[in-house]
């Protein structure tokens, strides 16, 4: 079984978790190495009373998390999470949600919005999101929005259009009689773009890009119209060199399963998740299940996942690096983009 105590510190949709009254402003500045000399206090009005957002992007396994832990201490923000699995309640080792514990007293949103039975969809994680920033900046605070799905942070931003196109179930049925492969070629015919990115193995998600690809052509990158006025938006990016990428990948995986991983999966099916879901809930519940169903051992698994995650780790590269704004950084840079964080700010 997964561990009782993990599980009871993962954050919650709207935790907000506050440093006790009598901590010095000196407390929440990151002292190794004295990366900032910043005053969470000096952002407060900035913050109020101007539309700015930081986005931490970048691959799988690279720190993101991390580096909005920091950036949220050293300018007094509330992390958003734009993670597609972690809104899902108690997908939690194998989504790699962060803990209480690494949260270090700041605020977390959109974690464990939603029971994975149901969908959650880009265009309720855009609403969710936009409210969730105006209370940041209500607040005083400086909203962080952190994650590696690339098409919920497009959305947020106004890059690309969120296309309402209602379920065709006749088509749906047509699909759903085709295998992953001949899916996947569908959609790269008539819209290679998003084929790119998509996860080729899972159907529902090429279901749906096909549903929409004949609707409307192919989902557009173009900013869409919107009510919302959307905030000046500061893109950093992670990257580390292939070869680092791989280890920290394989590590992350053992550390995982080692916490409890494949328990976690079988918890959620005892508790009622399908396997047909759990597979299309991403590469650790899709291959966990299927080792658990007895159609892998467990050394297939672990090559698979190391494989599969690579590979898409990859296709997170492929997405982001089409955004010539974004400003990328190595994540020993801390002391770099702290500075270039705070220079933002103030401009």
């Amino acid at each position: 079984m997964a561990d009782a105590r993990d599980s009871k510190s993962r954050g919650g949709n709207t935790m907000r978790v506050r440093p006790p009254p009598s901590a010095s402003a000196s407390s929440r500045q990151i002292r190794a190495g004295k990366i900032a000399q910043s005053n969470p206090r000096e952002f407060n009005s900035i913050s109020r009373h101007m539309k700015k957002i930081v986005v931490i992007a970048g691959p799988t396994a690279v720190g993101k998390s991390a580096l909005a832990v920091l950036l949220a201490r050293c300018f007094n923000g509330e992390v958003i999470s734009a993670d597609s699995r972690q809104v899902y309640k108690g997908l939690d080792i194998g989504s790699g949600k962060i803990t209480k514990k690494e949260m270090k007293g700041v605020a977390h949103h959109l974690l464990n919005v939603i029971h994975p039975q149901k969908q959650f969809t880009v265009a309720e994680f855009k609403n969710l999101a936009q409210e969730n920033i105006d209370g940041i900046r209500t607040r005083g605070k400086l909203p962080i929005v952190v994650g590696g799905t690339g098409l919920y942070i497009d959305a947020l931003l106004g890059e690309v259009l969120i296309p309402e196109v209602p379920p065709n179930q006749e088509l749906r049925k047509q699909l759903e009689k085709k295998s992953t492969e001949t899916l996947f070629v569908m959609l790269r015919e008539i819209d290679p773009r998003r084929a790119q990115t998509i996860d080729r193995h899972n159907p529902r998600r090429l279901i749906r890009a096909i549903e929409i690809a004949r609707t409307l052509g192919k989902v557009s990158p173009k900013p869409q119209t919107t009510n919302y006025s959307l905030p000046a938006a500061l893109r950093i990016g992670l990257s580390l060199p292939a070869e680092d990428l791989k280890r920290r990948i394989s590590i992350r995986l053992f550390a995982r399963i080692s916490r409890g991983m494949v328990s976690e999966v079988e918890r959620l099916h005892q508790q009622g998740l399908s396997w047909k879901r759990l597979y299309e809930l991403g590469l650790e519940y899709r291959y966990v299940s299927r080792y658990l169903r007895g159609l892998m051992t467990k050394d297939e698994m672990n090559e698979k996942l190391k494989t599969e995650i690579w590979h898409y780790a990859k296709r997170q590269m492929t997405w982001w690096k089409r955004d010539k704004r974004i400003k990328w950084f190595l994540p020993t840079e801390k002391t770099k983009i702290v500075a270039t964080v705070k220079r933002f700010l103030l401009s």
